[in-house]
């Protein structure tokens, strides 16, 4: 079973299809972290298989930080994903910021309510229709700290099992981090977000779509040429610059 191509975890009454599922899920993680590995396609994987496992989430991202304490995202399942971290890092407040600096594992049931974070908590809800967020924070030495973000659009939708599975998530985005000693990977992912956001601008402009349709175009684009996301991005970036010249 391809975790990219399934559409819904099967929750209510078969618990043999759902054990099934996670087992497929995890084995598809299990195969990317070999040697010689892709940082960046590894943890999309990761991210992947959390946004479609892990009860009650919609999706995934995750939350590094640099050595010049920087903190940008990586492998987002969708364009939300990106833009409420985005919000969390220009207002300087979270839960995937205190799972990064902070709190091994922070829960939220109602993030428009919860007065930890005032001013990120009501514009979540009401921008981009967050209603939970669950965050494990890992630690990858050399050169890794960060996050793995769990957003869900309901509120009260997080479980136990949500939070057993979203840990073993978190574990393999550790795993992959400090699997992948070659610096260089590194700055390529962070170099890819980079790029991939410049393109969802782009197309943005070009298309006249909002964030989410040109994040869409550019999986949908990546998917049918069976062209890596990140390379879709750099040609869109190169043939932009390009044309400026």
């Amino acid at each position: 079973m391809d975790i990219w191509s399934v559409s819904r975890w099967p929750y209510v009454g078969r618990p043999a299809m759902e054990l099934q599922y996670l087992l497929d899920a995890m084995n598809q993680v299990s195969a990317s972290l070999r040697f010689p590995m892709d940082l960046d396609e590894t943890l999309a994987v990761i991210t992947a298989g959390a946004a479609e496992a892990v009860p009650g989430v919609d999706f995934v991202s995750i939350s590094i930080t640099g050595k010049d304490g920087r903190i940008q995202t990586l492998a987002p399942t969708d364009d939300l994903a990106l833009q409420a971290d985005d919000l969390q890092y220009k207002l300087g407040e979270g839960p995937c910021l205190d799972v990064v600096f902070d709190t091994p594992v922070v829960e939220v049931d109602d993030i428009a309510t919860d007065l930890r974070w005032p001013k990120y908590g009501p514009r979540a809800a009401m921008e981009f229709g967050i209603g939970a967020q669950l965050g494990f924070q890992f630690l990858a030495e050399p050169h890794a700290r960060g996050g793995v973000n769990l957003y869900s659009t309901s509120t009260h939708a997080l479980t136990t099992e949500s939070r057993q599975l979203g840990a073993m998530f978190a574990n393999l985005a550790a795993a992959a981090m400090g699997w992948s000693r070659e610096h260089t990977n590194l700055n390529e992912a962070l170099m890819t977000r980079t790029e991939i956001g410049q393109a969802i601008g782009i197309v943005m402009e070009r298309y006249r779509l909002d964030p989410d349709r040109a994040f869409s175009f550019l999986v949908r684009t990546s998917q049918t040429g069976n062209i890596k996301l990140r390379e879709v991005a750099a040609g869109i970036v190169e043939d932009t610059t390009r044309r400026a010249q």
